[in-house]
C-alpha cells in the first residue's frame, strides 16, 4: 500500500506565501516536516479517491452479484440473520 516512513529525503523548491511563511518562522514550525505530512496526508487521499473510481465497475458488479444471487454462504452465517440474504424481493 501507501507507505511513506522511512523514505529518504529529497531537496525541492517551493514557492511560498510570504506573509504566511513568516508566521509560520514565528511560530517555530518545522516548514519540511508540515509541508511534508500535509502532502502525504493529501497523496493518500487522491490515491485512494482514485481507487474508489478506478474500482467502481468491480463494486458496482458485486452489488450486482449479491442482488440477484445474495450474498455467498449466507445459509451458514449465524450473524446479521435479520440482515437477510442480499437478494431482493
Amino acid at each position: 500500500m501507501l507507505q511513506f516512513d522511512n523514505a529518504p529525503k529529497k531537496a525541492t523548491n517551493l514557492s511560498l506565501n510570504a506573509k504566511v511563511l513568516e508566521i509560520a518562522r514565528e511560530l517555530g514550525m518545522n516548514l519540511s516536516q508540515t509541508v511534508d505530512t500535509l502532502l502525504a496526508e493529501e497523496v493518500k487521499r487522491r490515491y485512494w479517491e482514485k481507487w474508489r473510481e478506478d474500482n467502481k465497475p468491480a463494486f458496482a458488479a458485486y452489488n450486482e452479484r449479491v442482488k440477484r444471487y445474495g450474498i455467498a454462504l449466507a445459509k451458514y452465517r449465524t450473524w446479521g440473520k435479520r440482515l437477510g440474504d442480499g437478494r431482493e424481493g
